[in-house]
């Protein structure tokens, strides 16, 4: 099992995210904890891995996050550090939450805002990659409570049904991931 990072309580919450217009210029850094609570424009990632049946790969959030705790969505997703380019970012935490290497393909990126519980605001310019792989994940307790790997078209429809299982990233990008990789 992989450890958890040292810096999973307030100091993580401090670790800065990179602060962006809506061109991805970087402006500027702030608090990740304070950029939630004011809905600051950030860089952000989310990695879609599917295995070779096409079967999407997504982790259920860990009890304790800081927001949309227990919830179900991509494979992986975060911030880059400031100085740390996106793809980079990417590769590294998928290793930290999900055990997994891979080289991943960039397919598109796109901006929203949406609210969380706990009175957060996720305003972000998300990057968005993907791969395939069938390696079984290792998951990191600290950011991840399980996983399973779903096939796409249950997966829309149950979003539908339900979308309070589900992370608001993930059903937003969702379609257009889906449109746009065209896994055969």
């Amino acid at each position: 099992m992989i450890s958890a990072p040292e810096n999973t309580t307030t100091e993580f919450l401090n670790t800065d995210v990179v602060l962006v217009n809506e061109h991805d210029d970087e402006i500027g850094f702030m608090p990740k904890l304070e950029a939630h609570q004011k809905g600051a424009l950030h860089r952000a990632f989310s990695v879609f891995i599917f295995n070779s049946k096409g079967e999407l790969l997504l982790q259920q959030r860990a009890l304790g996050k800081y927001h949309s705790e227990g919830l179900w969505s991509n494979t992986c997703c975060s911030h880059p550090l400031p100085n740390e380019a996106t793809a980079s970012a990417a590769v590294r935490r998928l290793q930290e939450e999900m055990g997994l290497q891979s080289t991943l393909n960039f397919v598109f990126s796109f901006l929203y805002k949406a609210e969380l519980d706990n009175g957060l605001t996720e305003h972000e310019l998300d990057h968005v990659f993907w791969a395939v792989s069938d390696h079984e994940p290792i998951i990191n307790t600290s950011e991840v409570s399980n996983f399973k790997y779903v096939d796409p078209g249950f997966l829309r429809t149950d979003m539908q049904q339900h979308p309070n299982r589900y992370t608001e990233w993930l059903k937003i990008c969702f379609d257009e991931v889906m449109e746009k990789i065209k896994l055969s």
